[in-house]
């Protein structure tokens, strides 16, 4: 087969699913679905005192081939390989309820944060529920309310039951989509930079679709390079979450632990 007719099928079949990214993705739309989610990152964490998380935030980078010109070096991470950068936010299922994607790689992650209608229209999530992030965000009350893990657990023993607790989000992050889509994520995507989000929000949504026919996948951890990065600017704007942060560490040590066999979800 002509490499032309592969690029126009690849092109138009993507271009096919892209269309529909609303129907597919979507943060939940009524109170019973935040309360599906809300009650599933509860019992991930099995605290009640995770009961108002309305997601996990998470930044994944997408090995491309480097674009030529001085441009290319825009897009070497920190590790060093080009990448294009993927902001998502999963539920407790590890469906994708937001994707944010196309910054290069040599970008922070807080500053993707900062530019993504997620930060900017401030429209999710509902008062007084916050979506859980890693080390690489700012713990935010405002505009985006976001509870990340204490950088230093010399606070005691409840700031590491609170880390210990709290991280369990990562479960329900990119990770997933990266196992089901091994083969096109172990190596640098063979399409133009310019055409790489198009491809990854394609895949977000074919993951969407195959864990709502039930097709489950058990993350890799071996695909998962994408360690913390440094805790980047919040923004002028911002209000920090440091004390909202430091009730829900209270609660998690004053209250008991879900047993195994409660099912919140």
């Amino acid at each position: 087969m002509p490499r032309s007719t592969v690029h126009d099928i690849v092109h138009r079949v993507t271009e096919d699913v892209v269309a529909i990214l609303h129907q597919v993705i979507h943060l939940p739309k009524t109170p019973e679905e935040m309360e599906v989610v809300s009650r599933g990152f509860a019992g991930l964490a099995r605290h009640r005192a995770f009961m108002k998380a309305a997601g996990a935030i998470d930044g994944c980078h997408i090995r491309i081939k480097a674009p030529s010109g001085p441009d290319g070096q825009c897009y070497r991470n920190r590790k060093l390989f080009p990448s294009i950068i993927l902001q998502a936010v999963c539920d407790h299922q590890g469906r994708f309820i937001d994707t944010y994607v196309g910054w290069p790689g040599s970008v922070h992650d807080s500053r993707v944060l900062r530019h993504s209608p997620l930060y900017r229209q401030s429209a999710y999530p509902p008062p007084g529920h916050f979506i859980l992030a890693d080390g690489g965000y700012p713990c935010l009350q405002h505009p985006l309310p976001l509870i990340t893990p204490y950088k230093r657990v010399a606070q005691g023993v409840g700031a590491q039951r609170f880390n210990s607790q709290g991280t369990l989000h990562h479960r329900a992050c990119p990770g997933m989509m990266k196992t089901r889509f091994r083969t096109i994520f172990l190596k640098a995507l063979e399409v133009h930079h310019t055409f790489v989000p198009h491809v990854i929000t394609a895949c977000t949504i074919l993951h969407n679709i195959c864990l709502s026919a039930g097709d489950i996948v058990v993350q890799d951890d071996e695909l998962e390079d994408d360690a913390p990065e440094d805790e980047g600017e919040a923004g002028l704007e911002a209000v920090s979450g440091d004390l909202w942060r430091d009730q829900l560490s209270a609660e998690v040590s004053a209250l008991e632990e879900v047993p195994p066999d409660h099912n919140y979800c």
